[in-house]
């Protein structure tokens, strides 16, 4: 393991814990969604109506219907006898939720339930429109100083109190009902007081319509007596059979199964999850670049010219060939003339001894004898001989070293 990836290690480890530290130190947010799911335990879902149904719903079966309504209530109709058709399963259906959100088959089939003799409960902040115009109803809603919104119901045995139920509360009430089949139960009190919980009577069986399904939520179940409030509506439900609707988004089928569910569930784990997922891409991006390899270390050429002259030299010496060797000197020893003492070489007489001796400090005696030497090579008809190139070169070296 290098150095950088160390360091990256650390970084990494040193971030992790710092948001583990910082997250664990800061207050939790709350989730006020209007959820209405009996898994959740924020302030508007039904995890302690859940939990408590045994208790407000006594000596009641409790089933929980995860279908919709329309296939729950057809697959229990008695199709076979015609004399006595019905359903299989009497009682009466319960929906809690923000909105009802109830297709029309299911609304079609739900009243069809009830004019066998059932009942219904449903408890929403609207309704859907084909159920309010069978029954004919209107639903209307106005906005209020909610410091002034209070809840109740008109049963003189459930007494005259008012509840104060303002969080994730409704401003709905019906201003429109059929007097001769609609019973009102409860109230909302703004100004006056407006009818916001109705009981219908539809053919054999009964429809209770309630606008305050806040009522049911965790955050008013468990806020002072609020639960009073819930005890007092939820009253009005005979005992017996209760077929819950919990939506199919509720139910357990619908739950995710994957591994991954719980960590992203908890903050501090989905948090650890990401920082992890972070720096292994880190990781990658840094460590998927090339890495140069090491550089080998080149030794600079050498100088082998003097390695080339002698190699060159021994060739000459061992072909005897003299006099070019001899002819290769007095080359070299003019151009060194030219350029260090320039000194014209194009005719060694008198005049060119004498410019050489004045200008390179050489003995006059030492520059005739380069001289003679000089014109006795180039005149000199026979081959040269070793002796030659001795005395030749001995006489070159005595002027240009």
């Amino acid at each position: 393991m290098n150095k950088t990836l160390k360091i990256y290690i650390i970084i990494l480890v040193l971030l992790i814990v710092g948001v583990a530290f910082i997250d664990s130190k800061r207050p939790k947010p709350i989730d006020w969604r209007p959820t209405y799911s009996l898994n959740d335990k924020i302030p508007f879902g039904l995890y302690v109506f859940d939990q408590e149904s045994r208790s407000l719903f006594k000596n009641s079966k409790i089933e929980k219907i995860n279908t919709t309504p329309y296939e729950f209530f057809t697959s229990n109709y008695n199709y076979n006898d015609t004399i006595e058709s019905g359903y299989f399963k009497n009682g009466t259906f319960l929906y809690v939720d923000d909105v009802a959100n109830i297709d029309t088959e299911s609304i079609n089939e739900l009243l069809t339930y009830v004019s066998y003799g059932n009942k219904a409960f449903i408890s929403s902040k609207d309704f859907p429109r084909v159920l309010l115009d069978t029954l004919k109803l209107n639903l209307a809603t106005d906005y209020y100083d909610t410091s002034k919104f209070y809840n109740g119901t008109l049963n003189s045995k459930l007494g005259k109190k008012e509840y104060f139920i303002d969080e994730g509360a409704s401003f709905g009430y019906f201003d429109k009902i059929d007097t001769s089949q609609t019973t009102a139960l409860g109230y909302v009190r703004i100004d006056t007081p407006k009818i916001n919980f109705i009981k219908v009577k539809f053919m054999d069986g009964e429809i209770m319509l309630h606008c305050q399904p806040a009522a049911f939520t965790n955050f008013h179940l468990l806020k002072g007596n609020h639960y009073e409030y819930a005890q007092n509506v939820l009253s009005y439900i005979p005992r017996g059979n209760i077929y819950w609707y919990t939506t199919q988004e509720q139910s357990s089928s619908s739950i995710s199964n994957s591994p991954m569910r719980f960590i992203l569930s908890q903050p501090a784990l989905k948090w650890a999850w990401w920082l992890l997922l972070l720096g292994i891409l880190i990781f990658i991006i840094f460590n998927a670049k090339r890495k140069q390899r090491i550089v080998p270390i080149i030794k600079p050429l050498s100088n082998t010219s003097v390695e080339f002259i002698k190699t060159i030299g021994n060739l000459y010496l061992q072909e005897e060939d003299y006099e070019n060797i001899i002819d290769k000197k007095i080359i070299y020893f003019l151009d060194k003339v030219r350029n260090d003492f320039l000194i014209d070489t194009s005719s060694l007489d008198e005049n060119f001894i004498n410019r050489l001796h004045q200008k390179s400090g050489k003995k006059l005696e030492d520059i005739k004898t380069v001289v003679n030497l000089i014109k006795y090579h180039k005149n000199s008809p026979n081959q040269s001989v070793e002796q030659d190139l001795i005395k030749i070169t001995n006489a070159i070296e005595k002027i240009i070293l």
